[in-house]
């Protein structure tokens, strides 16, 4: 096939039929699982800071290449043998993707990856984007001086101090409830620019998977519930159990617009927050597939790394119906430590899959990461059943099996 072609890209055993993935973590192995199954290769680039053996993506594609994902010889080494190209994380470069655009389709886009990867840029366009999705992000202000802390409006605290970029999992974010703990979250992140966001009565987050296609075709998968600690994300529960009907439409509907506006191709997650006054709220966005759609791997017709696949190879897109209610754990390294040390000297011992394989539904996830530590995503775990309580049993069953509270 040529790679300057904008023909669709079909299936094919030929050994020429590649697709690329910049980054080698989890979401990278589980794109390259189902682009394999639909008979792609797969090459990912992945900096050299990551060893083959030890970069979960790495283990599974078809080639690496070792570069830093600003590298131009890696970009155009990728671009070289691929016919499409698509990005497992959200802080790849722009101009890296730009770079790529220039000889290969990528999707998504330079432009989507951009104000994803920006607090700023992405509450701007929540914001302009208010008249066609229908809801508004949280309250916010721009913190990138001293003075600035000293005007903040008096309605804005308590609120969250997030870096405007590379925040993930947690990290990179302070509570505050004074100006002067906003000096002191600021001094500790360095006086990066940071996004002050109000702290709203929150009664649950829910994320949206939706996906569109080059053709301006979107699809969008049930809502999903959220529970987080620490920060990370903990548990996905599908159907969402709080719920309702007219949540769940508003919601999608707010994404499939949008997707739209930005005029993405590929697979999106929005995260919004429910209040207590049932009131929706958009908080952020991942331009990719997100962990909290794993659960789609086992209890949608197509999985959203399978989606991921249709859309940059300009297919036509799933059937995103979910057959099974179903419930996401994720596998945190704490698991592997389960009687409460993880100092240099312990040995991590490995969780009794066989007693958590042995739950009915139970649908196990590892991600070929070898070196267990405490808040590391090491896998998740899926359970599906005929009804919600008897997947929401099955994993208090796991949590137990693990040592970890429900």
């Amino acid at each position: 096939m040529n790679s300057k072609s904008t023909s669709p890209l079909l299936p094919a055993a030929n050994p020429t039929a590649w697709l690329g993935v910049m980054g080698g973590g989890q979401l990278g192995r589980m794109f390259a699982q189902a682009a394999q199954s639909m008979g792609y290769q797969v090459a990912v680039l992945e900096p050299v800071l990551e060893p083959a053996a030890t970069c979960p993506a790495g283990q599974v594609a078809q080639r690496l290449v070792n570069a830093g994902y600003s590298d131009l010889d890696g970009l155009d080494a990728l671009a070289a043998q691929c016919l499409a190209v698509t990005t497992e994380f959200e802080n790849v470069p722009a101009d890296s993707l730009s770079r790529l655009a220039e000889r290969v389709f990528v999707a998504p886009n330079a432009h989507g990856v951009s104000v994803a990867q920006d607090r700023i840029a992405e509450k701007r366009f929540f914001v302009d984007c208010a008249a066609r999705s229908g809801v508004l992000p949280a309250p916010h202000t721009v913190i990138a001086t001293q003075l600035d802390i000293d005007n903040i409006a008096d309605d804005l605290l308590p609120g969250i101090l997030k870096t405007v970029r590379m925040g993930y999992d947690g990290k990179g974010q302070f509570r505050v409830r004074t100006r002067d703990e906003v000096r002191a979250a600021f001094a500790e992140m360095g006086e990066v620019t940071c996004l002050l966001e109000k702290m709203l009565p929150l009664a649950y987050e829910v994320s949206v998977l939706t996906a569109r296609g080059a053709d301006g075709a979107s699809v969008v998968y049930p809502i999903a519930e959220n529970v987080h600690r620490d920060g990370v994300l903990f548990t996905t529960t599908v159907p969402g159990p709080n719920v309702s009907d007219d949540c769940a439409a508003r919601a999608q509907r707010a994404a499939q617009a949008m997707v739209a506006e930005l005029g993405y191709v590929g697979v999106l997650c929005i995260e919004f927050f429910v209040l207590t006054d049932g009131s929706l709220v958009v908080n952020e966005m991942a331009p990719r597939p997100h962990n909290s759609g794993h659960y789609t791997m086992d209890a949608c017709v197509t999985s959203q790394f399978a989606q991921q696949v249709r859309a940059m190879a300009r297919l036509p897109l799933g059937d995103v119906r979910q057959h099974s209610p179903a419930v996401m754990l994720n596998l945190l390294g704490d698991a592997w430590f389960a009687d409460g040390s993880d100092s240099a000297c312990d040995v991590a011992n490995e969780p009794a899959w066989d007693r958590i394989l042995a739950l009915p539904g139970a649908c196990l996830h590892l991600y070929g990461k070898d070196d267990p530590r405490r808040g590391r995503k090491m896998g998740h775990l899926t359970f599906i059943a005929a009804t919600l309580p008897e997947a929401q049993q099955r994993l208090r069953d796991a949590c137990l099996i693990l040592g970890i509270a429900p």
